[in-house]
């Protein structure tokens, strides 16, 4: 028995030391949740990541014309998602992310779109179950970032209705929810101490929630760059227009942004219960590394939740984040309490502003 696990143990996919620094610059927080993982966990997720965030490096460079970015993008989908890509396609798609990498202002990005012709031929180093895996979700994430791409051109543009909304955050984030909880019950049989079913449906939400969080709080920035993603039917029913809404959090304008207050805590209210079921998915998790690696993200939200709602409309005109001093005192708590599920539900409350004394 003892030599069956090591061997098993040592067929698990590992990434070289350079594509974890790689990893950790383009994501700091994700990247710690990566190592908390069990093993046979940690190369799925970590090359998945790697891949859908450059495949959103090449959606979100809007600096660049649009056909450019979407032949890439197009391409990148190609290789990625074809089960039979070999070391040709991969050499065919490299001068295109060179030049595409040669023109990027952040150096990270820059250093990862570099990297991309040695990140593709990890995927190949994972079971054909888990490759299989990669690949679906990877097809869901870009083809969420190919309607963000056709739906924003030059100009402002909105999403219409809270139905494109859902569509997009299930898209580009509700399916990684999923892709973890099939990755879990592949490797980690009686992982949870709930249904497979209802695991996968809060691992959904979940994933939704923590991109309705990110739109929360990137929408200053995305209105300046031309993306509303508050749907121009439900901004109408406070008398807002997408227009309105750019104008304001560009200048400030304080009516206006107070107009906006219903929809913006109302939009805080299903980002919360969502983020909350997230943390009954993490409760769930029956091995401790698991544990907190799922629940890392939803205290991390849930705290920058408590922060969008004290600076309310505002949120629009700055940046909102969690300190990282906060991040080191809550790192602390969890070991303090030993990750266990009782700790981290506290913790959760205690975060969003709703423990009781």
């Amino acid at each position: 028995m003892f030599k069956q696990a090591l061997f098993k143990r040592h067929k698990h996919a590992r990434l070289s030391p350079e594509h974890r620094q790689l990893l950790r610059h383009v994501s700091r927080s994700f990247d710690l949740s990566i190592r908390l993982l069990p093993g046979p966990l940690q190369a799925p997720v970590a090359i998945g990541y790697l891949l859908a965030r450059a495949t959103d490096t090449v959606a979100d460079t809007t600096a660049l014309p649009l056909d450019e970015r979407q032949h890439l993008l197009n391409r990148m989908n190609q290789v990625i998602t074809s089960p039979g890509t070999g070391a040709r396609q991969t050499h065919d798609l490299s001068p295109l992310t060179q030049a595409f990498a040669a023109q990027q202002t952040d150096p990270h990005e820059r250093a990862l779109m570099q990297s991309l012709p040695q990140c593709l031929p990890l995927l190949q180093t994972l079971g054909k179950d888990d490759q299989a895996s990669v690949r679906q979700v990877l097809g869901h994430i870009t083809q969420g970032q190919q309607l963000d791409m056709a739906r924003f051109g030059p100009g402002l543009h909105a999403l219409n209705t809270e139905a494109e909304l859902d569509e997009y955050t299930w898209l580009v984030a509700g399916c990684v929810g999923e892709f973890w909880t099939e990755l879990c019950a592949r490797h980690l049989p009686g992982y949870a101490r709930l249904e497979q079913q209802e695991m996968m449906r809060i691992g959904r939400q979940y994933g939704m929630g923590l991109q309705r969080l990110n739109i929360l709080r990137d929408a200053g920035a995305d209105l300046a760059a031309g993306r509303c993603y508050w749907p121009a039917e439900t901004l109408a029913t406070v008398g807002l227009s997408p227009d309105l809404l750019a104008q304001a959090a560009h200048t400030g304008h304080a009516d206006t942004l107070n107009t906006l207050t219903p929809l913006y805590n109302q939009w805080l209210d299903r980002t919360q219960a969502q983020l909350a079921d997230g943390m009954r998915y993490a409760m769930a998790l029956k091995p401790l590394r698991l544990r907190l690696a799922s629940a890392l993200p939803a205290l991390i939200g849930i705290r920058t939740v408590t922060l969008l709602r004290q600076t309310g409309p505002l949120a629009l005109t700055q940046r909102v984040k969690m300190p990282r001093h906060e991040m080191r005192q809550l790192m602390w708590q969890i070991a303090m309490g030993l990750g266990s599920p009782s700790t981290l539900g506290r913790l959760f409350q205690k975060l969003s502003g709703t423990d009781t004394p």
